[in-house]
């Protein structure tokens, strides 16, 4: 048996670009910081910021270009994969990314997530900014109250 599943907790580094498929199906493919902080030998706090490719297809996709944007705190779910490809010089590359199952938009406006994540695309009615959103297999609900429907996080679980 094994298993590949990536929980990550972090902040857009910039807005999601979508493109269509021949068959029209939509992929989103965006940027998200995840920080680190620890102390060095000599004791010092030091921080290190992990870049992580995402890539959201289907209904996904278009909720993610609708409402994240830069600075986005989003939670995500999904899997590692890699991609193989050639550079300008010929040479072999490998580059690793997260194929997204769901996320979770996480705070409100003030977090950079715009409200109503999902809202109009979905037919449902316009929720309160500051509410937040878990969108798996393209549908976006209301999370329960005190966070119940996804993991609890504190400000300490935060990499920012």
């Amino acid at each position: 048996m094994s298993v590949n599943k990536v929980i990550l907790v972090g902040r857009l580094g910039r807005d999601p670009e979508t493109r269509y498929t021949g068959g029209g199906q939509a992929v989103a493919n965006f940027s998200v910081a995840t920080d680190e902080s620890y102390k060095d030998k000599n004791g010092e706090r030091q921080k290190r910021t992990e870049w992580h490719k995402i890539v959201v297809w289907g209904k996904q996709a278009e909720i993610a270009q609708q409402y994240l944007k830069k600075g986005s705190l989003i939670f995500i779910e999904g899997r590692i994969q890699s991609r193989e490809w050639q550079d300008k010089e010929g040479q072999k590359r490998t580059s690793f990314e997260i194929v997204a199952s769901n996320f979770r938009m996480l705070g409100g406006r003030a977090d950079g997530a715009a409200a109503g994540a999902g809202a109009g695309a979905m037919g449902g009615s316009a929720p309160r900014g500051g509410d937040d959103f878990d969108v798996a297999g393209g549908h976006d609900e209301p999370a329960a109250p005190g966070g119940g429907a996804g993991p609890e996080i504190s400000d300490e679980d935060i990499p920012f």
